[in-house]
């Protein structure tokens, strides 16, 4: 089938992270031509669970089209499930993955296991999910103030919206990510290439997505962990990239701030 007229051509380049190699990056692109439909994948049993996507099209894959490691095109599907599926493999994980944002500015993000918690952590405030509460907190002139909501139900993921005063400040996490990743696989025009490259020493696949709505790059590691991330957010620009992770969690991290004022919403209990 011929491109529409007017179709803008698939870029046969990326965009390199400051800071890390870009060695070793394998292009693959292609174009939808026809609609996707989407099959919802078994969720991991852990608080956090991500939507992870199966996108059945027809593809015209464009002169840029090189092949992977297995000598096989990797098509549009392909691409979005590997993303979606690796992130979700990964909150059954216990670990911690420290941030560089843009500006120079820091974010974690921490999760353990038995009972499933995680925390992310960003430049003036935090959000921390546990069985016991949905805790934000924001800091301000050096004094921290916590507002404690119910927790998501039992193997429930926590509405998006908790995650938006992050996004704000340029935290984008993995539920967010693949939310992208599949609004660009059903976006006919959007055009979706392949790559790879090495984050704080961990090899890590990436997509780099052309489209109306905004181009944006996502890496994710072999173990399913967000590697980087730079496009627009909400209209908003944001750039991260992972500079340590480690297969172990500070129980710490899940705990309120030392000294933190605490406005609790919790339901009563009888």
């Amino acid at each position: 089938m011929r491109d529409r007229p007017g179709a803008r051509p698939p870029r046969a380049s990326h965009t390199d992270i400051p800071g890390f190699s870009g060695l070793n990056r394998q292009l693959v692109c292609a174009r939808l031509t026809r609609s996707a439909t989407l099959f919802p994948m078994p969720a991991a049993s852990t608080t956090l669970r991500v939507l992870a996507v199966s996108v059945i099209a027809s593809l015209t894959v464009t002169g840029c089209q090189t092949l992977d490691d297995a000598g096989r095109a990797l098509g549009r599907s392909d691409l979005v499930n590997d993303m979606a599926s690796r992130l979700d493999q990964a909150l059954e994980l216990t670990y911690s993955a420290d941030y560089l944002l843009a500006g120079g500015q820091t974010a974690t993000m921490a999760q353990a296991q038995d009972p499933a918690r995680s925390a992310y952590t960003w430049p003036g405030g935090r959000l921390t999910v546990t069985p016991e509460a949905t805790a934000r907190c924001e800091t301000t002139a050096g004094k921290a103030t916590c507002t404690l909501e119910a927790p998501p139900a039992p193997n429930a993921k926590p509405s998006v919206a908790l995650f938006t005063e992050a996004k704000r400040q340029g935290l984008v996490t993995p539920p967010v990510v693949v939310g992208l990743l599949t609004a660009a696989a059903l976006d006919p025009d959007a055009v979706i290439a392949q790559s790879s490259t090495t984050l704080a020493g961990h090899h890590a696949s990436c997509v780099d997505v052309e489209q109306a709505a905004g181009e944006f790059t996502a890496c994710v590691t072999t173990d399913g962990v967000l590697g980087s991330f730079t496009g627009q957010v909400d209209g908003r620009p944001v750039e991260l990239a992972l500079t340590r992770y480690r297969e172990a969690v500070d129980g710490a991290a899940f705990e309120l701030p030392t000294g933190a004022g605490v406005v609790d919403r919790r339901p009563a209990t009888s």
